[in-house]
């Protein structure tokens, strides 16, 4: 009984042993003695938790938010291009703290003829440029499409004194706003609209020489207040045209006047839909109401193609009200098909709604409604039940911006009405994209000034989630056999960005200013990050709670990355920090590989290790108690001969019979003896932690597959050696054969090395078939 005791304890003692030893080989160096683990806690990086944001990544009991409330007289001219308005903001100080002064945000300062963000690259000579382009940029005068400010007054029509710089405006005001206190004033202004299909403007008009019409979609029209909040004060940041935009919530009640033929819808509820829409157009809007499987279309392509030939003088004011919205905009033309359908989530009906002039047809027609439609209910299954009213999508060339209840979409067929696939999954996907924004950011409100991740991220995988859920609800619109074809949010597909040159990649954890690719570094690696996080590191079920937990603590507030983070470890008890370090504040990669495998057979007498072991301390080995050893095998080559079933010392024992003279009958039927013994080293020449996912096949055929956790990359992260054991010979090693880790080279993932074939041969090969 002793000697069954000493032999399993002196197994876990070998394994203990031969990691110690790799370990003290090779222990990192820490230079000055500093934490320079993957592992260790984010401490340094994330802010204290405090009163108004908690360390689990809740909001906390004296977490504010300010209002800002507008009411907003708007008058669109459409011969001159031209946009005039006048606004009441009133703002409410929910901060404890009094305020002196408030900043406004003039975004389409950007676009001003002197706009300091002209000139914020440096690019050199190009190799070359389109016709388009060498024009606009060497033989066209810059578009003058600043904001003109009439003047900035008190609700008693006092001027206040104000300040521009570039896209900011400084309010000063009388008193100091104390806090809980509101304070009401008054804006005039103007500005030219810009065609946005020129250096893609994110709104703006698309100009149809055909028939002389523009099509609008207009946002950052009005002053917007900038936020105020515990964690930066005044999120005044000047916006130069790819951080996007920080805002806090408010109720808006805004009135758009523009030529009496065109048709409108924008962000909020329509207040005098009976003065606007004609008897078929109330008809057909009922119908909509009740039309839960398919659109009901409420101005047709007919009816939209003979208003095009009108251009009306007269006018009609369009009455919009919204209530608990970050943001305002609308779309207009006499151009726009109108269609609408109902969308059931839990006890409300939500409407689904499509713009599109005759060019978008017959594809928008088709898909963009089914595509807001089924965006709504995949969202509202993974975070919230979506609370607004209405979710527009608006047809505009070469667009794709977000705003609350309505977005533009690209996605345009030629003119004869055919179209690729890779132009109708290219409109459903940004359709998917920025109808979801509805959710990141317009209601789980993040800065997108400062962390563009944070809503595109999130976005981004979210949409890889409704896409891929999109073939189940339209079979039809999916080839047979095949799988929705997405951008990004698949492993694989980050992978060209995470291996190519590092003096060009920043961590995600960068302002969007001051990346090289906006692409990959807000889009696809953050969604690729979730996206793995949730299929590989937690499992959906952990990785779900915990997201829905973050999406039902912020929405309707202003999270920050902290706050994200730690509600996704403290929903799911997963510690994440090695993961939240190495995908978001390094440009660390994956790259996994089989360095090494050694081959052991067993022995009685101490082996070579043990032997070093022993004499580095002095031990003499008569001190031992038996004990059972691996022994390495000389053979370089791994070819060795038929394993001995026993032990050198004891003869007329097999292994397994030496390990269980005492043990029950059933307890020695529940242990296989194994003949094979294998020390297989890994390591990591990227750099970046993850789960180690292996696929080990026999010479049986049989195959096992072992997920290790990251953790075994804590205390060495370049490289870490298992010991396995089997009854029959291993033939094969290989590393995440899935692909579900985004490693950037899978050459060096399995044991034999698997023949890659060269681009040489692959060209021969190409050349052979044709």
């Amino acid at each position: 009984m002793i000697r069954v005791k000493y032999a399993f304890a002196s197994i876990l003692f070998l394994f203990a042993s031969v990691t110690f030893a790799q370990e003290a080989v090779t222990k990192e160096k820490e230079p000055g003695h500093t934490n320079q683990s993957k592992f260790k806690q984010l401490y340094e990086e994330f802010a204290t938790p405090n009163t108004y944001r908690s360390a689990s990544g809740a909001p906390g009991p004296d977490y504010y938010q300010q209002q800002a409330d507008y009411v907003m007289d708007i008058r669109l001219d459409d011969k001159d291009a031209k946009i005039y308005g006048t606004e009441t903001i009133t703002y409410t100080n929910n901060s404890p703290d009094d305020l002196e002064y408030l900043w406004v945000q003039l975004d389409q300062n950007v676009r001003t003829k002197d706009s300091k963000a002209l000139l914020k690259n440096g690019s050199g000579v190009s190799l070359g440029d389109s016709p388009e382009k060498f024009v606009g940029t060497y033989m066209t005068e810059s578009f003058d499409g600043g904001f003109n400010i009439d003047y900035v007054k008190d609700d008693s029509g006092k001027a206040l004194p104000f300040t521009v710089n570039f896209t900011m405006m400084r309010v000063d005001l009388p008193t100091p706003l104390k806090s809980g206190d509101k304070f009401s004033f008054d804006i005039k202004w103007n500005y030219n609209i810009p065609d946005h299909t020129v250096n893609r403007a994110r709104s703006g008009y698309e100009f149809f020489e055909e028939d002389g019409n523009r099509a609008y979609v207009i946002a950052q029209f009005f002053p917007r207040m900038a936020v105020y909040n515990d964690v930066e004060g005044w999120q005044n940041h000047q916006f130069w045209g790819n951080g996007e935009f920080a805002l806090p919530f408010g109720n808006y009640e805004v009135n758009i006047t523009v030529p009496a033929d065109h048709i409108l819808d924008g962000t909020g509820l329509l207040q005098n839909r009976k003065e606007v829409f004609t008897k078929e157009m109330m008809s057909r809007y009922e119908q909509a109401k009740k039309s839960y499987d398919k659109p009901v279309i409420i101005v047709t392509q007919a009816e939209a193609e003979a208003a095009e030939k009108g251009f009306s003088d007269k006018t009609k004011t369009w009455k919009l009200k919204a209530e608990n919205v970050r943001d305002f905009g609308f779309a207009t033309s006499r151009k726009f098909i109108w269609d609408m359908q109902a969308v059931k989530l839990g006890s409300r009906d939500i409407m689904a709604v499509s713009m599109y002039p005759k060019e978008g047809n017959p594809l928008w027609e088709e898909y963009s409604t089914k595509a807001v439609a089924h965006t709504l209910r995949s969202y509202s299954a993974h975070t919230f039940d979506y609370p607004y009213p209405k979710a527009i999508s608006v047809h505009a060339k070469n667009q794709g911006m977000e705003y609350p209840m309505i977005c533009w979409n690209y996605g345009r067929p030629n003119k004869d009405g055919t179209y690729s696939d890779r132009t109708k999954y290219g409109m459903i996907s940004v359709i998917i994209h920025e109808v979801g924004h509805n959710f990141f950011p317009m209601i789980v409100n993040s800065d997108e000034r400062q962390w563009g991740w944070m809503d595109e991220g999130l976005d981004t995988f979210m949409q890889y989630m409704a896409e891929q859920e999109f073939g189940e609800a339209f079979p039809a619109a999916i080839a047979p056999n095949d799988k929705y074809p997405s951008r990004r949010g698949d492993p694989a597909k980050i992978v060209p960005y995470m291996s190519g040159d590092q003096s060009t990649i920043s961590p995600i954890m960068s302002n969007p200013e001051n990346v090289f690719q906006l692409g990959p570094n807000a889009y696809g690696k953050p969604a690729t990050a979730l996206n793995i996080l949730r299929e590989t590191v937690m499992g959906r079920e952990l990785f779900d709670h915990a997201f829905k937990t973050y999406s039902h603590r912020w929405k309707f507030k202003h999270p920050t990355p902290e706050d994200f983070f730690r509600t996704m470890e403290d929903a799911s008890a997963v510690d994440l920090d090695w993961y939240w370090r190495g995908w978001f504040y390094t440009t660390d990669y994956v790259d996994l590989a089989v360095k090494d495998i050694k081959k052991y057979y067993v022995s009685d007498q101490p082996n070579k290790k043990m032997q070093a072991y022993l004499a580095e301390r002095g031990i003499p080995e008569s001190n031992l108690r038996p004990m059972v050893y691996l022994e390495e095998f000389d053979d370089a080559n791994m070819v060795a001969p038929e394993l001995k079933d026993n032990l050198p010392s004891e003869s007329s024992k097999t292994l397994k019979e030496f390990m269980m003279d005492n043990m029950t009958a059933a307890e020695r039927a529940a242990i296989k003896e194994p003949k094979y013994f294998y020390e297989i080293t890994y390591n990591s020449p990227g750099g970046l932690p993850m789960p180690l996912i292996v696929e080990y096949t026999y010479a049986d055929g049989s195959v096992k597959n072992v997920t290790y956790p990251p953790e075994i990359w804590r205390k060495n992260s370049k490289e870490v050696s298992m010991v396995i054991s089997s009854v029959t010979e291993l033939t094969g090693v290989n590393i995440d054969p899935k692909m579900e880790t985004a490693d950037i080279d899978t050459t060096n993932n399995s044991w034999p090395k698997k023949e890659q074939e060269s681009d040489f041969d692959k060209m021969k090969d190409g050349i052979k078939g044709e």
